[in-house]
């Protein structure tokens, strides 16, 4: 298991050099490649692990000096961050429900499906965009979206907005600063640097859910009671 974490962070440090192999071994194909990456780590919950972020800004790199071409290289990976989000979504739509209903709901309580979706509709655009830059949550966020019924048209079109900005700020970085001699130098540190800058945000939840329970304990209360009340509106 140590061997395997071991060679994960090698992988995600030097993209460089895998990345530069793939090019040399496979040519065209690093595209489909590339793609297949991208796809899986925002389309299936159990690939989160896989490099996002990094491998964009590492592409990006390689478009620069021409061993890519950066145009198709975007376009692909958009699709891809895009296709990957809706079957992600799909797959929590349709699978959500068969898991509440799923011995009477012992796998998944109401109440948390309840604080999702109340969640999902009050940040909605926000938390699908923002999600693209935090790594796991971007993984996990479109099939929670897909089992709280997000609204399909909302899902898809910040959806849609947020694989654009993601795939596009990445890349376009690593091809206008990638190249530079000091971040060449230094590449593994730079990966390092992006990778712990996309877990910030991350950290600072749970930071703040640690030191500060008792406010986001009201908050969850006060949020489960406006659902309950929308779910069980008054009669009289």
């Amino acid at each position: 298991m140590g061997d395997e974490i071991q060679f994960i962070m090698d992988i995600f440090l030097h993209l460089d050099k895998y990345l530069g192999w793939l090019i040399q071994e496979f040519g065209v194909l690093t595209y489909f490649i590339l793609f297949l990456i991208i796809f899986c780590e925002t389309g299936l919950v159990i690939t989160p692990l896989l490099p996002g972020d990094s491998l964009l800004f590492a592409a990006g790199t390689f478009a620069a000096i021409g061993e890519l071409q950066i145009v198709q290289l975007m376009l692909l990976l958009i699709i891809a961050a895009v296709a990957g989000d809706a079957v992600n979504y799909w797959i929590g739509a349709f699978l959500g429900e068969k898991l509440i209903r799923y011995k009477q709901g012992r796998l998944i309580k109401k109440e948390y499906l309840n604080r999702t979706r109340l969640f999902f509709e009050k940040h909605g655009g926000k938390a699908i965009i923002l999600a693209r830059f935090i790594p796991i949550v971007r993984t996990f966020a479109p099939f929670v979206a897909g089992m709280a019924k997000m609204s399909r048209f909302r899902f898809f079109l910040f959806n849609i907005t947020g694989g654009v900005i993601w795939v596009s700020l990445f890349t376009t970085t690593g091809f206008f600063f990638g190249n530079i001699p000091a971040v060449k130098r230094n590449f593994s540190w730079v990966i390092f640097g992006i990778i712990i800058l996309s877990l910030v945000p991350l950290v600072w939840k749970t930071l703040k859910q640690a030191f500060f329970p008792k406010k986001a304990h009201a908050r969850s209360r006060s949020h489960e009671d406006r659902v309950c009340s929308h779910d069980h509106p008054s009669t009289s």
